[in-house]
């Protein structure tokens, strides 16, 4: 039972829809309008009137090819941060010649609004990054103050929502390139990245003009008669089917499950005497991170092997303290949260 916050378990719809006969992605017309469909249902799930393009490349791909397209040497970012992917947008910059500025916040931290103010009173930015749902730590940001105070400094803004975007509404106003990618709250298989894209992003990218190919948002402006590579054509179905889904029951139902799978998640963590991390007003409703100092891994470890559910430890130097509870996608669902989390009272006990 794979439990984790992504890559998540794929329902059985769309692994039916990955064993269909595929078409040629670069001759068939079929898989342009699938193609099409998909960039469709993806505004809808952004809440977006802004261009939509599916990339071939796990999420990350998305992270780096935003700076790759806009930032060009010497250019001021400013990189706002509360965590590990956070802080990972200022190395990105830093890669592609950009100066990164770095408003930090502990990882239990909300973000640092202040220190954005003062930031962007010193200097001048051409772009801005953050993070909605930092999935390492569980942790769900407030990010529409920042954007509004970037948005009235005329800062492009860059968001990393792969975490959130299905699971929990993004506020996309006044975010420029917004990041999503397949692996998580779609509970589709690694391998797409997703971006909703602004006019001014396109301009930005236009006037950047990058030599790249893989990690160049250009190509991907027109793809009426051609794409730039040869598309991921059997992932790009499986989004159209977990996509399908998600708009059959309704986006906001599809929240509703997932606040009651993450409530349910919590009270039951609460029972057992576990804390949160970070707290319950900042977790996500897309993963719990529950904090187990120098336990985590051992845990994991008797879940599996006693149980046959895996779950995620934290990342970097919190390996072995957060134990993370996935309940996004097809796994925000009470009754496999409650299995998860009789398992873990048992090895608890």
């Amino acid at each position: 039972m794979l439990m984790t916050p992504g890559p998540t378990a794929v329902p059985p719809r769309v692994r039916d829809r990955l064993s269909d006969p595929m078409p040629n992605p670069d001759v068939e017309q079929e898989f342009f309008d699938t193609y099409d469909d998909v960039c469709e249902k993806l505004q809808r799930v952004y809440d977006t009137d802004d261009e939509v393009i599916v990339m071939g490349g796990e999420g990350i791909l998305g992270l780096e090819a935003a700076i790759a397209s806009t930032v060009a040497p010497g250019d001021e970012v400013l990189c706002v941060s509360n965590g590990l992917y956070g802080d990972g947008f200022a190395d990105f910059v830093e890669n592609y010649g950009g100066e990164a500025t770095l408003v930090g916040a502990d990882y239990t931290d909300a973000l640092d609004i202040e220190g954005v103010e003062a930031a962007l009173e010193d200097g001048d930015y051409k772009a801005a990054t953050m993070v909605h749902c930092e999935t390492p730590t569980g942790t769900l940001n407030d990010i529409a103050p920042v954007l509004e105070r970037l948005a009235e400094h005329d800062v492009l803004t860059i968001v990393d929502a792969v975490s959130s975007l299905g699971g929990t509404p993004v506020p996309s106003e006044h975010i420029d390139i917004n990041l999503g990618a397949s692996q998580k709250a779609f509970s589709s298989p690694p391998g797409l990245t997703t971006m909703a894209v602004s006019d001014r992003a396109w301009e930005v990218a236009e006037a950047r003009d990058s030599k790249s190919l893989y990690t160049n948002i250009l190509p991907w402006r027109d793809t009426s008669e051609m794409f730039p590579y040869t598309h991921l054509v059997a992932n790009v179905a499986a989004l159209d089917e977990s996509l399908t889904m998600l708009v059959e029951e309704g986006i906001e139902s599809v929240y509703e499950r997932h606040e009651e799978a993450a409530a349910y998640c919590r009270e039951r963590g609460a029972e057992l005497g576990l804390d949160l991390y970070p707290d319950a007003e900042r977790s996500a409703p897309t993963v719990t991170a529950f904090h187990v100092p120098g336990e985590a891994k051992t845990i994991q470890q008797e879940l599996e092997s006693e149980h046959d559910i895996v779950l995620s430890t934290g990342l970097a130097d919190l390996a072995d303290d957060i134990l993370r509870v996935g309940h996004m996608g097809y796994n925000a669902d009470i009754e496999k949260v409650e299995r998860v989390m009789d398992s873990l009272a048992s090895v608890l006990d």
